[in-house]
């Protein structure tokens, strides 16, 4: 049977079947050591994101709320239904796993230990060797992503102010070869501070995101050590009885222990006899509720701003009026996920680059040509190419989303007042412009799909052709007969 150590004052560890299992995370954080201000080592920072039941969610958090809608992905230049397919596909296969998934881990490693390195690497070009981009579609690329351990000695930020490159990674290196700065994107968590050097990245760069909340992160530990001891008292029964006299024999002790023994096994269905003076309670734990929540509500507070983000991420609180109401919390919660959407940017051009070429290669050029002869049957594939890179748009959209009811009214005020002004021009329009006010009230129309799912096609030409035609006399009214 499992059983904790009875010992509280040694190092921290949990004894199973007879064999002692030790505590990393305990060791690491339950020590004197650590005050406010301790800098985190890479093992401290390993060790909080592998075991504290927050590591993960600082780092992960964010990333995978930032991640949980898709870019919206638009090429105005070319037939757009296809280029955003095949972009989308090549996307979700890149490296095997998908572009977000290499961006997550690249943007949580940095935020583990202040920096991470992701590296595109090909079997059949030296690394210390740029890669053509027109080549990307010919070759079996993969991609890894380095922590500090990897780069160690390498990677060099230049600490001369008079210089371009100043507090810039100017070279990367791993397995005693560097790799081409091409082939590179370094992240940083916060930005590095002139010859302050950060133990957990081995270098002047950036921070952990560990590193003010260390302290906060401890206290957190010993909270859940007050909510396990708060557990094991909780189901004990105090057994209130008079004593027997100052003279205890035998049978009065076997007796009492008898019933001590009753009473530890009884459970629900059984019937317990005690005297008529005895009571039994448990223990009285009500003043350690607010206490005890007070202070763990604190330390997450504490850990969340340590760590420059909305305390709710960490609470992992409800939003009962949810994202669309657009609550206080909901619009700091949706500030703070723009602002590291903005911050990976670089991560997310580095692979649009590389799938844009992967995806859009010549095989796939071919398709387009036999498909659209008159548009592309005579232009080169490096035109139409750089014609659809340069239209390309990837644009985040607001985490804050109105619901459909109230995008229902919003799209009604504007469909009134599209017909308010038709109605105002139309009567003073020659039959050209009417059949471009007709086209316009049809695109603003089918712009909104909430209410009209099915779009409105009018041929433009035919309606400034048309003569409506003229409308029938009615019949002259025959005189009376007279009688």
């Amino acid at each position: 049977m499992p059983n904790a150590n009875t010992d509280d004052t040694g190092p921290g560890s949990i004894v199973i079947g007879g064999s002692t299992v030790p505590s990393a995370l305990l060791d690491l954080l339950l020590v004197d050591a650590i005050v406010p201000g301790s800098p985190p080592s890479y093992e401290i920072c390993k060790k909080i994101y592998a075991y504290h039941p927050l590591g993960g969610k600082m780092t992960d958090g964010p990333i995978t709320l930032a991640q949980s809608q898709d870019r919206e992905i638009s090429v105005s230049t070319g037939p757009e239904e296809e280029l955003v397919q095949a972009f989308q596909k090549e996307w979700n296969e890149t490296g095997k796993i998908g572009a977000d998934s290499i961006i997550h881990q690249a943007a949580s490693l940095s935020r583990v230990y202040g920096i991470s390195t992701l590296v595109l690497m090909c079997d059949t070009v030296d690394q210390g060797k740029p890669i053509p981009p027109e080549k990307y579609h010919e070759l079996d690329l993969f991609y890894n992503v380095l922590d500090p351990l990897n780069t160690a000695g390498s990677l060099i930020f230049n600490q001369d102010p008079a210089k371009p490159d100043f507090m810039k990674p100017r070279q990367v290196s791993f397995g005693g070869r560097p790799v081409h700065m091409s082939r590179v994107v370094v992240t940083l968590n916060e930005q590095p501070i002139w010859i302050e050097w950060t133990d957990s990245a081995f270098g002047f760069v950036g921070r952990s995101v560990y590193q003010r909340a260390l302290f906060p992160l401890k206290s957190y530990i010993e909270s859940m050590l007050t909510d396990n001891h708060v557990i094991r008292k909780a189901g004990i029964l105090v057994h209130k009885a008079k004593g027997p006299g100052s003279i205890i024999d035998r049978i009065s002790e076997a007796f009492f222990a008898l019933k001590r023994t009753l009473i530890k096994g009884t459970k629900t269905g059984n019937v317990i006899t005690i005297g008529f003076d005895e009571e039994l309670q448990s223990i009285d734990l009500t003043n350690l509720h607010q206490a005890a929540d007070y202070a763990r509500k604190n330390i997450v507070t504490d850990i969340a701003t340590s760590g420059d983000m909305p305390a709710s991420i960490l609470r992992e609180e409800t939003y009962t009026e949810g994202f669309g109401e657009g609550t206080e919390d909901a619009k700091r919660v949706s500030n703070y996920i723009g602002r590291m959407r903005i911050k990976y940017n670089p991560l997310y051009r580095f692979f649009d680059e590389i799938v844009m070429r992967r995806s859009w290669n010549p095989s796939f050029y071919e398709t387009i040509q036999r498909k659209y002869p008159n548009d592309y049957g005579k232009v080169p594939y490096d035109t139409a190419f750089f014609r659809w890179h340069n239209s390309f748009q990837a644009i985040w959209p607001n985490l804050l989303q109105e619901p459909d009811s109230e995008k229902s009214k919003m799209d009604k005020v504007i469909i009134d007042a599209v017909i308010g002004l038709a109605e105002v021009l139309n009567p003073i329009l020659d039959p050209e412009n009417k059949a471009r006010l007709a086209t316009w009230v049809a695109d603003t129309v089918n712009s909104r799909k909430l209410l009209f799912p099915s779009p409105l096609i009018i041929d433009e030409e035919a309606l400034a052709a048309y003569v409506p035609p003229a409308p029938e006399k009615e019949p002259e009214t025959s005189a009376a007969y007279d009688v």
